[in-house]
């Protein structure tokens, strides 16, 4: 069973996260509160696997009550928010996912999804931020990412630094490097390149796209569900469901504010 938490101001909106979580067999509920000194206090002593987390409260906001959790009290968390303008930052503070209000069933059902897969993940010693410390590890130790690409352009060999490319695009068996207004073309998988490039540095958002983390200047919703990435040149990169939630447990925190 998962033991979550229930925390917003308003009765209502905590009975619709009720009704939501009726559904769902595995989920028991540990608690309700309805302000943040008290979800502190019931964090602490219920130790909730999960919190479905209002951003809006009197006197203590959602953030403010999770920055005064130590790492080790840290619970997965939902967020709960009227506003979509809210979503980048509880993005940077690693939350699981965020839910606009009035909650979506499916919006909701996929939270779940989301939080069992983690859950899931943490329970098997394999969660995705021990993952990267090991990578990142054993780059140090001599196991480094790439750092340029071999492209071939009118019968030679270009070699491409891997910090001067924007984004990356799948063309078929090939990908296209965007690097300002100049593309190169190699013959590669997107698969295969996601995984020789430093996960700090790089994100796949889409199963034909990956980003250079230091390119994006702005982060927007679309009523899809998907996003919508503004590199530094203006070019605007879809981010799909699939892999969003790849982004934001990983890489959103990096990204610039969203304006």
């Amino acid at each position: 069973m998962i033991r979550a938490l229930i925390v917003d101001d308003e009765p209502l909106a905590r009975r619709g996260v009720r009704v939501c979580l009726r559904r769902a067999e595995d989920i028991q509920i540990a608690g309700e509160a309805d302000s943040g000194q008290s979800a502190l206090e019931l964090i602490r002593s219920l130790r909730p696997e999960l919190v479905f987390l209002d951003v809006q409260m009197p006197g203590m906001d959602g953030f403010e009550m999770l920055s005064r959790l130590a790492p080790g009290e840290l619970p997965l968390v939902v967020f709960l928010t009227a506003y979509d303008a809210y979503a980048l930052e509880a993005f940077r503070v690693h939350a699981l996912d965020y839910l606009m209000k009035p909650i979506d069933d499916d919006r909701f059902d996929e939270a779940l999804r989301i939080a069992r897969h983690r859950l899931q993940q943490q329970r098997a010693g394999v969660e995705v931020d021990k993952l990267l410390r090991l990578l990142q590890a054993g780059a140090a130790s001599g196991d480094t990412w790439l750092t340029r690409f071999e492209a071939r352009q009118g019968g030679q060999t270009v070699w491409v630094p891997a910090d001067q490319v924007d984004w990356i695009e799948a063309s078929g068996d090939y990908v296209i490097l965007h690097v300002g207004p100049r593309l190169h073309m190699l013959h590669a998988s997107m698969d295969g390149i996601e995984q020789r490039l430093d996960p700090a540095r790089f994100a796949r958002i889409h199963r034909s796209a990956i980003v250079a983390l230091d390119r994006v200047r702005k982060f927007g919703l679309l009523p899809t569900r998907d996003a919508l990435l503004t590199l530094a040149d203006g070019t605007e990169l879809r981010v799909s469901r699939r892999f969003r939630h790849r982004l934001r447990l990983e890489h959103i925190g990096m990204l610039g504010p969203s304006s």
